[in-house]
């Protein structure tokens, strides 16, 4: 059976490698000059930088991080994880609930009160259930960790109001901390949460494209690049996919690349579906990559909810996964910025954009003075995270429903959009793959 794969980024060529393992026979098409998708690097003047921002190879599924290992082979370095949230001038341990003791005291008490408080008055039931994103931020974490950490930081992240987000996604994804963890990080005694992370491995060589090439090794000749997806039509028992110009003839379809990107492709399809589809929100992003002379702390990555500092969510430093990925003496940071098409953030320049952040990283101690920057590029990814608004659901199944019933199966982050990390997107590949 021949399958047409629709995009080239890490779950496309995990399908595509996992099919090829079967026998069975497939084309990967893709859209740009170069494979990867959001799991892409670039390498310029001795950096290594993801574009896609910063990933590592971590999983609670031991299938999927033995896979990735085992693709790596020896071209992966392993860390533990030294991360830190950026707090009124001070590096608190992450998560936010396990660095209590960090805070300054009167905001440990808030914390620790609200959450006792909390805790006690959902027991009572004198607390409703949640019924969005925000009024569950404060009914697991109490009024103090949602009011200084947890609400401005997802706010910052998704660049949407809490309150109106969907609260399906957040369990599994969010964990709820024990209740002894929590007392015990307020009076100053070590815990660890989110452990399925706390030690993580990072190629040595290539930043994490090296992870998708890799695994592309054994279906390099059936991955056709440049090739933009113009139309998707059934025809008869087949389906046939062209880029306007030539046309690749399957028996089955399957798309990893956007919604957005794939019903303008099918014909007929019905206004409701096409609506649905428009109403569907994501998150854009925007990648500063620094490189540093001299050293850098030695954090994994950090998160930082304040506005005032810049408008990045996240800085990551990938000099510290891997020492490859810098020139000698030399070191990288990587600052994350969400946006949307056509906002005020998306319309910033790459050189205000690179301004700001370099004024935030001296701001935060991070380095000494922007004359330590020498070098520095920014990314701009359309399709960085979906947001779960509280229509999500209704609308996601309306456009999912309806191209699974033309016959093309959806797999991976914004094929089936939902927010699946590298190793959900793989798991996903498998599941899908096993199933046949």
């Amino acid at each position: 059976m021949k399958w047409a794969i629709l995009g080239g980024g890490l779950t496309g060529i995990t399908l595509a490698r996992l099919l090829a393992e079967k026998g069975e026979e497939v084309v990967v098409l893709e859209r740009d000059a170069e494979i990867g998708g959001l799991c892409r690097s670039r390498s310029q003047e001795g950096f290594t930088f993801d574009i896609g921002g910063s990933h590592i190879i971590f999983s609670r599924d031991q299938e999927v991080l033995s896979f990735m290992r085992d693709v790596l082979g020896d071209n992966r370095d392993e860390r533990h994880r030294n991360t830190k949230i950026f707090y009124k001038g001070n590096f608190v341990k992450y998560p936010f609930e396990n660095g209590l003791s960090d805070l300054p005291k009167e905001d440990c008490f808030f914390c620790i009160n609200e959450y006792i408080r909390t805790l006690i008055a959902v027991e009572k039931g004198e607390i409703a259930p949640p019924e969005n994103f925000r009024e569950w931020i404060h009914y697991t974490f109490g009024r103090g960790i949602a009011e200084l950490y947890m609400v401005p930081y997802n706010e910052k992240i998704w660049n949407y109001p809490a309150e109106k987000m969907s609260m399906h996604w957040v369990d599994g994804r969010i964990p709820r901390p024990p209740v002894e963890d929590i007392v015990k990080s307020a009076i100053g005694i070590e815990t660890e949460g989110y452990t399925h992370q706390a030690v993580f491995s990072y190629p040595v060589h290539g930043g994490i494209e090296a992870l998708v090439r890799a695994m592309a090794g054994p279906v390099e000749d059936a991955i056709v690049t440049g090739f933009e997806v113009m139309s998707v039509r059934p025809e008869g028992d087949r389906v046939i996919v062209s880029n306007g110009v030539e046309s690749i003839e399957a028996d089955r379809c399957v798309s990893t690349i956007p919604l957005q990107h794939l019903l303008p492709c099918m014909n007929d399809v019905p206004a409701a579906c096409r609506e649905a589809c428009e109403r569907l929100r994501y998150n854009s992003l925007i990648c500063v990559c620094i490189g540093i002379e001299g050293d850098i702390p030695d954090y994994s990555w950090l998160y930082v909810p304040q506005i005032e500092l810049g408008l990045f969510n996240r800085i990551s430093f990938p000099s510290n996964y891997s020492k490859k990925v810098a020139p000698g003496g030399c070191s990288s940071i990587l600052a994350e910025i969400t946006c949307n098409e056509g906002d005020a953030i998306s319309m910033l320049s790459d050189d205000e954009v690179v301004a700001q952040v370099v004024e935030g990283l001296v701001a935060m101690g991070l380095i000494e003075s922007a004359e330590r920057v020498v070098y520095h590029a920014v990314e701009r990814e359309e399709f960085a995270y979906v947001v779960y608004d509280l229509e999500y659901l209704d609308n996601v199944e309306a456009v999912r429903t309806y191209i699974r019933d033309q016959g093309i199966d959806l797999v991976g982050r914004f094929a089936e959009f939902e927010y699946l990390n590298m190793d959900a997107c793989i798991r996903r590949a498998f599941d899908f793959v096993k199933a046949l």
